[in-house]
């Protein structure tokens, strides 16, 4: 199957941009998803790799082919929508087979391919089933069925959880997982929800205002953003970000805190003098004893959290960060003030432009 690449890609509806000059490409055998908030051109993206809307400028390619112009039908793409498109009153399996009778498949190869999606999807039980008796998930099944049955290149999925429900989502999470194994295809599929990006995705298209923030797998992508804009759109609660000041001392770079015991040194030339610190709240190291590094910070406010983790709102000179700790003792829970550690390993700079800085730290010490 070919891989989709696309090239200088705009579009533009009237003064709003909506898909950015973006150079992409979509890997032959992976899951992409395209991450972002509403409006920032992921759904536009998808329409115009699908042929439903024409770029402003810029070249999409299938494999070698340019395939710009072409119209939907002549593109061989199979495309499953948020809401579950199945025709009531006839069988699962009448279903599947619509398409196939429209392209004038032969029916002893109908019959084989309807049989290979019943049971990719685990659906043979219920090829004879009327579609108008299935639930949510089932009838999502049967609109993913149909999509691969006539053997599409590429198969786009846009936001095909929105209208399920939690428990369900659940299940079709899992089955989503062994049907991109098991096709082995170039799948994009288009989400705003993180949760979903981040189980499904073998790589993560972070989108912001029409332009792609950053690419990588999942876990990459969490836990070294290259903006500040994917630092705080990941995550539940997502990064802290922390204002602070570089100055230069002996030809190097110190960074210093009310969150640090001792400035930090910086391996970086030329840095900004106003920087941005930022960690992840399950990175923060809480104690009610005093750690090496640590500072003592007022309790501001204690919740619970998904997945039974406190999140403790602390404070450190009227600059308050959030903090998850897991398995907390009573004292910890009961005390008004904690030490605070921010583990070097954990930091990321931004510069004055909300980009990375790559940066080694090390204590200075006084």
């Amino acid at each position: 199957m070919p891989e989709i690449k696309i090239d200088n890609l705009t579009k533009r509806f009237k003064e709003v941009v909506a898909v950015d000059d973006l150079t992409f490409s979509f890997p032959e055998g992976q899951v992409t998803c395209l991450l972002g908030p509403s409006g920032c051109g992921k759904t536009t993206l998808l329409r115009m790799i699908a042929g439903l809307e024409a770029p402003t400028s810029g070249i999409i390619y299938f494999g070698d082919i340019d395939l710009t112009q072409l119209p939907p039908r002549k593109r061989n793409i199979g495309m499953v929508f948020q809401y579950p498109v199945v025709y009531r009153g006839i069988s699962v399996y009448k279903n599947i087979e619509l398409p196939l009778l429209k392209r004038n498949i032969p029916a002893n190869e109908r019959r084989q391919r309807i049989e290979e999606a019943l049971e990719l999807l685990n659906l043979q039980d219920q090829a004879d089933k009327d579609s108008s008796q299935l639930d949510n998930v089932s009838r999502q099944k049967v609109s993913v069925a149909r999509a691969i049955s006539y053997h599409p290149d590429i198969i786009l999925f846009d936001e095909p959880m929105t209208n399920i429900d939690a428990n369900s989502r659940v299940q079709f999470s899992h089955f989503f997982k062994e049907l991109s194994k098991k096709l082995n295809q170039v799948i994009v599929y288009v989400t705003h929800d993180q949760t979903e990006a981040m189980t499904l995705a073998d790589q993560i298209a972070l989108m912001e205002d029409g332009r792609m923030v950053q690419c990588n797998e999942p876990r990459a992508l969490y836990n070294e953003p290259e903006e500040v804009f994917g630092g705080w759109f990941l995550g539940n609660p997502g990064m802290n970000f922390i204002a602070a000041r570089c100055e230069q001392s002996a030809g190097k770079n110190v960074l210093d805190s009310s969150f640090f015991q001792s400035p930090l040194f910086i391996a970086t030339h030329g840095l900004d003098r106003e920087v941005t610190i930022g960690i992840r709240p399950e990175h923060i190291s809480v104690s009610e004893t005093a750690l090496s590094n640590a500072v003592n910070a007022k309790v501001k406010r204690k919740s619970i959290t998904v997945g039974g983790q406190f999140l403790l709102v602390i404070e450190v000179d009227q600059v308050e960060v959030k903090a998850k700790v897991s398995h907390p003792s009573n004292e910890l829970m009961s005390a008004k003030s904690v030490w605070v550690e921010f583990p070097l390993e954990h930091i990321v700079l931004f510069d004055q432009h909300q980009k990375r800085v790559h940066a080694e730290l090390t204590y200075a010490r006084k």
